[in-house]
């Protein structure tokens, strides 16, 4: 056993840890986690821990349903919401078959593929995540409303701002688990929030935004309240989406940075992801609901970049002196498969790196109140999660990065949810029943 695994067994013995969570996503995305007892833990290391994935949307058949949970030692964290007696920490766990292969749909081990990759070459690449998400009231059974939290709007100060209290202990509560947040603020919306993070390699973001959603929605209930990362929880306010800031290290130097204009590889990182945007679409925006965000508020639409528009799908921001240092990625929203769309983008802009691909003009248009002539010259992003389905279904380049059970499970689940959405009376209510209370 190696030497941080016995440094985690001797940590667990001395601080009065008496429960272990051992957690792990769905390939939708979707936390979940079984809790073992702290003698286990020495054969969760060496031997992992059984569960039966028949039993896990999306995951394996009956027939063939057994696989083990290996926690990673780096991913050990304390709740800190759980009592200081009795202490309850959690890792993130690697999935297996029982010979020891790789799990396909393992998010976690395509993230650390892709990474893989590029560090072969020679790219050290961080992601910092910036997110929205609703706070709503709930009803005297303590069942989920749709009545905001409070009616501030954009950078709000309190009493117009109500959720001070409840971002603060987010941000607490994460620093105590060494997640570390940047900043928060009220956003556009009533009773809509953000906040953004800072930069951490690609598995870890990941690992964060899964650890940051849980922590969102646990504080949230804590103080009478219910966190929604629903992409269009009302229909005439502000979507919630994800923005996802990518910096790329190569040799040195920053790709996005002193110059973009000349930086060819960072353009061309930057023309392999917008390549590849709507056979992405599937995955980063994966619920019919997503699709009512996109084209509005600020929610990009069309497949396009610039330094300074906020319409298109990619910016790329000037920092002080005119000078870039990332790119960020406008379109996503909160209820993604972080590890798989992130493996995702890397794989497509390593792409983009190595086939030298061009980069296009930046678009200077506001798309939102452009002509339907400005808007015609940019290919747009699927309509519906149906054309998204399609689109990747078609896609050379899902079939390469994403394995065929992953694939085959994800589409035909997701197909699925479009078509009771579209045989619905109701729109809305049917949205409400399938997703409000999940996301």
């Amino acid at each position: 056993m190696d030497a941080i695994k016995s440094e985690v067994i001797q940590f667990i013995e001395e601080n009065d840890v008496k429960f272990i969570r051992l957690a792990f996503c769905d390939i939708f995305g979707n936390q979940k986690n079984i809790a073992i007892m702290p003698t286990e833990l020495p054969r969760a290391f060496e031997h992992g821990i059984h569960f039966n994935a028949s039993s896990l949307r999306g995951f394996l058949n009956v027939d063939v349903s057994d696989l083990l949970l290996f926690p990673d030692p780096s991913t050990l964290s304390v709740l800190p919401w759980r009592p200081a007696q009795g202490r309850v920490v959690r890792f993130y766990c690697d999935i297996r078959y029982p010979d020891g292969t790789p799990f396909e749909g393992d998010g976690r081990h395509l993230l650390r593929e892709a990474s893989r990759r590029a560090r072969r070459a020679g790219c050290a690449i961080t992601m910092g995540t910036a997110s929205e998400f609703y706070l709503f009231e709930l009803d005297e059974n303590g069942h989920p409303t749709t009545i905001p939290h409070d009616h501030g709007e954009y950078f709000d100060v309190a009493p117009l701002d109500k959720a001070e209290n409840v971002r603060r202990q987010i941000c607490l509560t994460l620093e105590e688990m060494n997640i570390q947040p940047e900043s928060s603020h009220h956003e556009q919306g009533p009773g809509q929030n953000e906040v953004d993070f800072r930069y951490a390699e690609a598995l870890e973001a990941a690992d964060n935004f899964v650890t940051f959603k849980w922590v969102v929605k646990s504080m949230a209930s804590s103080s009478g309240l219910y966190a929604s990362f629903l992409p269009k929880p009302l229909p005439s306010a502000p979507g919630s989406g994800l923005h996802l800031s990518i910096s790329i290290v190569k040799d040195g130097k920053n790709l996005f940075h002193p110059s973009f204009a000349d930086a060819a590889e960072g353009r061309s990182f930057v023309a392999g992801i917008l390549r590849r945007a709507a056979e992405m679409t599937a995955f980063g925006n994966p619920l019919t609901n997503s699709y009512l965000r996109l084209g509005e508020f600020e929610a990009p639409k069309y497949i396009t970049w610039s330094h300074r528009n906020r319409s298109p799908l990619i910016s790329v921001p000037l920092t002080g002196g005119g000078q870039a240092n990332r790119m960020k990625v406008r379109a996503f929203d909160g209820c993604i498969n972080p590890y798989i769309v992130f493996a995702l983008l890397i794989h497509a802009g390593l792409d983009g790196m190595e086939q030298r691909l061009p980069l296009a003009p930046a678009c200077d248009e506001n798309l939102f109140t452009a002509p339907d002539t400005v808007r015609a010259q940019y290919e747009a992003l699927p309509g519906s999660l149906c054309d998204a389905i399609r689109c990747a279904e078609d896609s050379a380049f899902i079939t390469r990065y994403l394995p065929a059970k992953a694939r085959e499970a994800f589409f035909a689940a997701k197909q699925a949810e479009h078509d009771r959405i579209a045989l619905a009376d109701d729109r809305i209510a049917a949205e409400r029943i399938l997703y409000f209370e999940r996301y």
